[in-house]
């Protein structure tokens, strides 16, 4: 399943930008150039994260974000160029997840982006079904047939992650950002080891997924049509 992001912005070069860094990272980019378009968009599109500017015309970011805290369960992030911090505490109060100051980074915001929707995904997604293979979120476990494979902590978790967006491609520093976090003091190697770990586990017991090395980047979870 493809992420849509909606971007809410009436700076058109603002759209452009974020455009181009989300489609970049194979996100289906929904635009809205006022506050008014968005609510409209939010109504009728599938959105999985926005990414609301608070300065626009016909309705303004914190107004749009306390909508969606009332009528949605999805993430959103803030993106204005006011700074000040009674401005971020409105933002917060009106239930923002998070708030970023233009100018910014676009690998900041995208980071941002990667964190929240992970969050998402833990909380929203209990249950992947890979043919007669299940990921319980919720028990903390993964099922082939009636057979119950109790797993480690992180190689649930990295093995959740690939499973969650099969066919995508991560790269293992995003791996490590996604399941052991940005405080992590180790290597890039950490995920080699698990990886392996994976497929020993796996390889005799099923064939509904496959980890594939893409090499020079990193891993991507395949599942296997019957």
């Amino acid at each position: 399943m493809q992420t849509h992001i909606l971007v809410a912005d009436d700076d058109p070069h603002i759209r452009e930008l974020l455009r181009f860094y989300l489609q970049q990272e194979r996100y289906i980019v929904i635009e809205a150039e006022d506050g008014g378009q968005a609510s409209k968009l939010l109504e009728t599109e599938q959105v999985h994260l926005a990414v609301v500017d608070v300065m626009m015309p016909v309705k303004n970011g914190w107004e749009l974000c306390e909508e969606i805290r009332q009528y949605y369960d999805i993430p959103v992030i803030l993106l204005t160029a006011r700074g000040e911090m009674e401005d971020k505490a409105k933002g917060f109060l009106s239930g923002t997840d998070d708030y970023v100051v233009k100018p910014f980074e676009p690998e900041e915001l995208l980071f941002r982006i990667r964190a929240l929707l992970r969050r998402y995904q833990m909380v929203s997604e209990k249950i992947i079904t890979m043919g007669n293979t299940v990921i319980d979120r919720i028990l903390h476990e993964v099922k082939v047939g009636d057979q119950v494979f109790p797993l480690p902590l992180k190689e649930f978790e990295l093995l959740t992650q690939l499973a969650s967006q099969p066919d995508r491609t991560y790269t293992r520093e995003q791996l490590i950002e996604l399941v052991w976090g940005l405080d992590f003091e180790g290597d890039s190697r950490t995920i080699d080891v698990h990886i392996k770990r994976l497929r020993e586990r796996f390889r005799d017991r099923t064939d509904d997924f496959q980890i594939v090395t893409i090499r020079g980047l990193g891993y991507k979870l395949e599942v296997n049509d019957k």
